[in-house]
């Protein structure tokens, strides 16, 4: 029973393997003064990277949580969303209206995924 953990910081390590099921902390934008649907998108981007790094895919996300700051957003952020996620894969997700680390960012997303064998 093996646990990796990638990019450990005092507070979080950026991704966490056990089990062959990988977790990721929550990701953000590369740029907050965007809007919610290049925020969206460069979120997910990292999230490519990130399970592609941990030997995963999107096609193999388990589950998704989504914070968006204000559920106005919510139809333009799973317009990117809906385009994203491979069909047949979409992974148990839930959405909630939070308040953000930071005010100018729309959106986080928590994601843990299975290992491709």
């Amino acid at each position: 029973m093996s646990i990796q953990r990638q990019d450990t910081k005092t507070r979080m390590s950026r991704t966490v393997t056990h089990n062959d099921t990988v977790y990721l902390c929550g990701q953000v934008c590369k740029d907050a003064t965007k809007d919610i649907t290049e925020q969206t998108i460069t979120m997910l981007e990292k999230v490519d990277d990130l399970l592609l790094q941990a030997g995963s895919d999107r096609q193999h996300m388990l589950s998704a949580t989504i914070y968006v700051r204000d559920m106005k957003d919510f139809a333009a952020m799973n317009a990117v969303w809906d385009t994203w996620i491979p069909e047949g894969h979409a992974p148990a997700r839930a959405c909630v209206e939070a308040r953000m680390a930071r005010a100018e960012l729309l959106v986080e997303i928590s994601v843990v995924a299975a290992v491709k064998k």
